[in-house]
């Protein structure tokens, strides 16, 4: 599976943005687009018209220099950066995300989410499926339980007919569907939205198809004619209830349009900003409106960073450097997202989830003079905005110095609890695991009372 981060190379079997869009074509992992029905059809749940964007920190943000600083706090904890008032008396945030600042009526913080695993394998483990993750970190990682996207592709399927369930810039490192089987990847897509070669990957087309389209001269032509030609034909009578279904996916015009950027305002584009994070949370947003489920964008270097990631170690840079670099990024991309939802009407239906799978000490360390912090998993901020939950509140605390939870302790099977109950997921839904046992899509957690 791909991997989030920058580091990911070309997707296998992709084709130009021109192409794709000529084509109108669409991948859903390794499964095919009738095998994505047959799921759907097959679950007792009904899917609804919710969506969520996730807009992952790969590596681990320091709440304390993002979302929970601690001003009063000894100088070898509270850092070079200090709180700014957010439009909520009493909800602070970093002074390096001001535009950010101007919503705090349209976030709410979870500040006391806690967990015990030390690495950036077991800690995405842990944070997406809501059981402990194995301490081994190194390749190859097989998750053990299956992580949120799978149950919800699974459980839920589609927002829409002729939509994939889950497109991710790429899909998350070390997760995966573990006993669910196969199937259930997202569609990946690499590259920088900003770009005129952006890659899309192609349709992974089951046989029966195949094979009545690989004599013609394109797929286009083959979609301009197919329906004026299935009934001479009988191909459609050929195919069953989904492949039939899955071939009307192929022109299905509102996911097609969605990856063509050139039909946004040049003033929306510039508002995301003309970088790789920016077109990605656009596009994201482009998708939800189109009717993805879930969207899953990866933060990547962004101009002038050393750092490839938020994982700020002191031995490898200067923490408040790279700080000052990334933070603006996450603040224009993260208030352009917010007020883009809100403008278009679909802030009751899509909820934005920022986080990381760790935050990072509280207490500084150093490092030849490099000041930085080290994997924290046991304090830690997430980020929400939007999917008609109550916004402009901060839930839960963290103690003086930011190295406990204070009030409202979270473990991640809440916050995964939360988000199946917004999407019409059972928490207690159980799935066979491969000795047929059933088990729990959770092992411990509630939804958070505050948010629903």
């Amino acid at each position: 599976m791909s991997g989030w981060g920058p580091l990911f190379g070309r997707c296998e079997g992709t084709m130009s943005r021109r192409s794709f869009l000529r084509a109108g074509v669409l991948g859903v992992g390794s499964m095919t687009l009738a095998d994505v029905l047959r799921a759907q059809a097959a679950t007792n749940s009904p899917s609804n018209d919710k969506s969520i964007i996730f807009l992952w920190l790969w590596g681990g943000p320091s709440h304390m220099e993002t979302f929970d600083l601690k001003p009063n706090a000894p100088i070898e904890y509270r850092g070079d950066f200090r709180p700014i008032s957010t439009n909520v008396p009493g909800l602070d945030i970093s002074e390096h995300l001001p535009k950010l600042a101007q919503h705090g009526d349209k976030i709410a913080i979870i500040r006391s989410l806690s967990h015990d695993s030390p690495g950036h394998v077991n800690s995405t483990h842990t944070m997406m499926t809501g059981y402990p993750g194995e301490l081994v970190e190194t390749p190859p990682y097989h998750p053990k339980y299956p992580d949120f996207s799978s149950v919800v592709t699974r459980a839920v399927g589609p927002r829409r007919p002729g939509t994939p369930t889950h497109v991710a810039f790429p899909s998350i490192r070390y997760g995966g569907s573990a006993f669910l089987g196969n199937g259930l990847d997202p569609l990946n897509v690499s590259g920088n939205p900003e770009k005129p070669d952006f890659k899309v990957p192609a349709l992974n087309i089951d046989a029966t198809t195949l094979k009545t389209l690989e004599d013609r001269a394109s797929l286009r032509g083959q979609l301009d004619r197919f329906e004026r030609a299935h009934d001479q034909t009988g191909i459609m009578n050929s195919l069953d209830t989904f492949q039939h279904q899955a071939l009307s996916m192929l022109a299905n015009n509102a996911v097609r349009n969605a990856f063509d950027m050139d039909r946004e305002p040049d003033a929306i584009r510039d508002r995301y900003g003309r970088h790789e994070v920016g077109q990605r949370c656009l596009l994201a947003r482009r998708l939800v409106e189109a009717g993805v489920r879930l969207v899953t964008i990866d933060f990547p270097c962004v101009p002038g960073q050393k750092a490839f990631s938020w994982d700020d170690h002191a031995s490898v840079w200067n923490i408040f450097d790279q700080m000052k670099i990334r933070l603006p990024i996450l603040d224009q991309v993260v208030s352009a997202l917010i007020s883009d939802l809100h403008e278009r009407g679909l802030s009751e239906k899509v909820m934005l989830v920022v986080m990381g799978e760790m935050s990072h000490t509280p207490r500084i360390s150093y490092h030849n003079g490099n000041p930085g912090r080290e994997h924290w998993g046991r304090s830690m901020s997430v980020l929400l905005s939007g999917g008609g939950l109550p916004m402009g509140q901060a839930i839960g605390s963290t103690n003086s110095k930011g190295d406990e939870p204070h009030d409202r302790p979270f473990v991640p099977g809440d916050l995964l609890a939360t988000w199946y109950k917004y999407l019409g997921v059972p928490v207690d839904q159980h799935y066979p695991d491969l000795f047929g046992r059933p088990t729990p899509i959770l092992s411990q957690g509630k939804p958070i009372a505050e948010l629903i």
